[in-house]
């Protein structure tokens, strides 16, 4: 068993900064790299670039990402995971392996988790009595059936960790958890129990952490921001990790931002719902037991997470068509910006009412005054300009494609001093919506496989 393992985040999202990944190789020791690449949305663009070509349906940034870092990794010893595989995990780790054998490297084992894509035995589950009723709303699935473009099931740590033992130098998943990305290096390095909810609860808190990036380490951080250093070069976070279940936040010397006890607190709250009840497939974890020092410069130490067993379920994520939408902007200038794009508002609305024109929703924002703080917003100050922005959703295809014909003719008939409109006429877009549920753990379960060339 290692005394110690360094964790490194090099991704908090699909789009994040590009050279975060390739400081957490170069600059400094780290045993595990993990990338989090998906989101709730993701996986419905991804499924639907796997329709169009068998061959996708992963995020492709990661195989140029993996040009450049895979000799380093491969000397080094440093592991990569990453939830990157989408909803075509044993794709992705084939253009993994064609990387491996164009820089030469022979012998690498790419573990793939897969089993979490259950779009085409969604009809298969219900029949078997699992409704997949939206866990929010507890409306029945019936009524967006017809409608789905992604199913997904959230798998945890241990999958992962099973891909480690059986010697995967990088582990590819679809849709697993954020936190199970950090938690299973922990469980395979230290030989944790997959009951050991204490230690599972302290690895998927770490996990927590290191899921968003730069957020840990100084990025959008709310508290004293004029004080983080150097976020043009922000060092993203590292997780040291012991045995015992407790681990140290830092990153690499000489990078920008910060790690501090503020840091971490404001990560910690993140995306959280009931802090006594963080619920993931591994465990259930205390957030409200975890203590947090600072040890030292950027190192705080995260000590004391209690855990308890996890559900009998999974978490189901899934997507689904729902309908479409337009969004178009115009900028009025001072004098009276407010007041301008206020009467161009009501304009478009009355001409949309008079041409019969029917929307679920039309929402209307003025950038520079409210498009934050909405209502509470403060008016009793002249503003310089005011960008008008105004979307609509809707199922008719037709009358969505028509406001965006409406925007334009305000310029020259509407209030004064209009600029702003580039880009041609807004376009309709397909709306997608997000239908969580839950799922009985025996119902499925995860498929581990080792490829290699």
């Amino acid at each position: 068993m290692k005394p110690l393992i360094r964790i490194a985040s090099g991704q908090g999202f699909w789009g994040d900064l590009l050279t975060a990944p390739l400081q957490q190789v170069k600059q400094g020791p780290v045993d595990y790299l993990v990338l989090d690449y998906l989101a709730e949305v993701t996986m419905s663009i991804l499924q639907k670039q796997k329709r169009k070509d068998p061959r996708l349906g992963y995020a492709k940034d990661l195989i140029p990402l993996l040009e450049e870092i895979l000799p380093e990794c491969v000397e080094r010893n440093i592991k990569v995971i990453t939830n990157g595989g989408g909803v075509n995990p044993e794709s992705c780790s084939e253009a993994i392996l064609a990387v491996a054998q164009k820089l030469g490297i022979s012998d690498l084992k790419v573990g793939v988790v897969s089993g979490d894509d259950i779009l085409d035995r969604v009809d298969q589950f219900r029949q078997q009595g699992f409704e997949l009723k939206n866990m929010e709303t507890a409306e029945p699935l019936a009524g967006i059936r017809n409608k789905l473009e992604s199913a997904n099931v959230y798998f945890g740590a241990s999958p992962i960790a099973a891909a480690l033992r059986l010697g995967a130098h990088i582990v590819v998943t679809g849709r697993t958890t954020d936190t199970g990305l950090t938690l299973a290096p922990m469980m395979y390095e230290f030989g944790w129990s997959e009951q050991d909810w204490n230690r599972l609860a302290a690895g998927t808190v770490a996990g927590h952490i290191l899921e968003c990036g730069g957020q840990a380490s100084g990025g959008n951080f709310s508290a004293d921001w004029r004080s983080v250093p150097d976020l043009a070069h922000i060092g993203f976070p590292i997780a040291e990790a012991y045995p015992t279940g407790e681990f140290i936040i830092t990153k690499h010397a000489g990078t920008g931002g910060m790690v501090s006890v503020q840091t971490i607190t404001e990560q910690l709250v993140y995306e959280i719902g009931d802090p006594r009840k963080y619920i993931t497939p591994d465990c259930v974890a205390d957030f409200t037991s975890i203590k947090l020092e600072q040890s030292g410069k950027d190192r705080v130490k995260v000590s004391g997470v209690k855990g308890t067993p996890a559900t009998d379920t999974y978490k189901v994520s899934m997507a689904y068509f729902d309908g479409y939408t337009a969004f178009g902007t115009l900028t009025y200038s001072w004098p009276d910006a407010l007041e301008k794009a206020k009467r161009a508002d009501e304009i478009l609305r009355a001409r949309l009412s008079d041409l019969g024109l029917h929307f679920e929703e039309i929402r209307t924002e003025f950038l520079g005054y409210n498009s934050c703080h909405g209502p509470l917003a403060d008016s009793s100050h002249e503003t310089n300009e005011v960008v008008l922005r105004v979307g609509v959703r809707g199922t008719d295809f037709d009358a969505v494609e028509r406001f965006g014909k409406e925007l334009a003719p305000l310029i020259l008939t509407g209030p004064p001093a209009a600029t702003g409109f580039a880009g041609g006429r807004p376009k309709p877009k397909e709306v997608i919506s997000y239908w969580p549920a839950l799922i009985p753990k025996a119902a499925l379960s995860p498929r581990v496989s080792i490829n290699q060339r």
